[in-house]
């Protein structure tokens, strides 16, 4: 388990974050329904190269959950360049994945923040996105907070397992179920899904053409949240490099190929 012993006080939110390694900073931003804890087996093989931040988006992970809280990507990206300028960081290697990836494009293209690479894979960038699942949470997220226990927690890990190609283990299921559980968790998962709203990507897509610093573009070949299709478009508006199918691997990259990440990164910042 990755350690993020320190709390800042981001627009108004206790984001937990954590450090690790020595050497240039990368910063890696979590997708959801996830946390900091999708790096724990990644980060490891950066350090030794990178002075490695990661943190747990607003209302994710250990990260502060309360009701009426705005976890949209619209306060993503604001969050992530408030980190940075707490940590004085100006052109850090960034990694990304899902959310992660909209609001490093977000604090990109919105918020003028600067890049020394960027390694994104399984992005939520480009219309249309959201699940079945996720439209019906977004009109009855009162009723889903309510729901008994033992409900909730058989359609979270049900949930989880869809965006992995493989079986995920038990534990991995436990470390990314367990911050969305109980009297704040419960209603903290149900209250993200129903502020996903596609407006933010909306916003920005337009914007999107070369970056000014080498990018990398990965997708799981058996996403079955977003299609690989939508990972050749993103490639082909960010970099003149074409995106990287990764074999046998579902949304959840970290967990059915976590070596793949690892190699990317390491290609990237080399």
């Amino acid at each position: 388990m990755l350690d993020l012993p320190n709390t800042s006080i981001i627009e108004g939110n206790a984001i937990r974050w954590g450090q690790i390694g020595a050497g240039p900073p990368l910063v890696a931003i979590h997708g959801t329904p996830f946390s900091s804890q999708v790096w724990r087996r990644i980060v490891p093989h950066l350090c030794d190269r990178r002075t490695v931040y990661y943190f747990d988006l607003a209302g994710y992970g250990q990260s502060e959950m309360r009701a009426d809280q705005d976890v949209s990507l619209g306060v993503q990206n604001r969050i992530l360049a408030g980190l940075l300028q707490e940590w004085g960081l100006e052109r850090p290697d960034i990694l990304a994945h899902d959310f992660g990836g909209a609001t490093a494009l977000r604090g990109y293209y919105l918020d003028g923040l600067r890049y020394a690479s960027l390694t994104i894979f399984d992005a939520v960038a480009l219309a249309p996105w959201g699940s079945p699942f996720v439209q019906h949470v977004r009109h009855h997220e009162a009723a889903f907070a309510g729901m008994p226990a033992y409900m909730h927690d058989a359609m979270l890990r049900a949930y989880l397992q869809t965006a992995a190609h493989k079986l995920l283990s038990e534990e991995a299921l436990q470390i990314y179920a367990a911050p969305w559980t109980g009297p704040v968790g419960q209603p903290a998962f149900y209250r993200q899904i129903a502020q996903m709203d596609q407006r933010f990507t909306d916003e920005v897509e337009g914007l999107y053409d070369r970056m000014d610093c080498p990018v990398t573009v990965l997708w799981g070949a058996e996403d079955g949240w977003i299609p690989m299709a939508k990972g050749q478009e993103l490639a082909s508006r960010l970099t003149a490099r074409p995106m990287t199918p990764i074999p046998n691997a579902g949304h959840l990259v970290q967990e059915d190929a976590p070596e793949a990440i690892v190699a990317a990164v390491l290609r990237t910042i080399a």
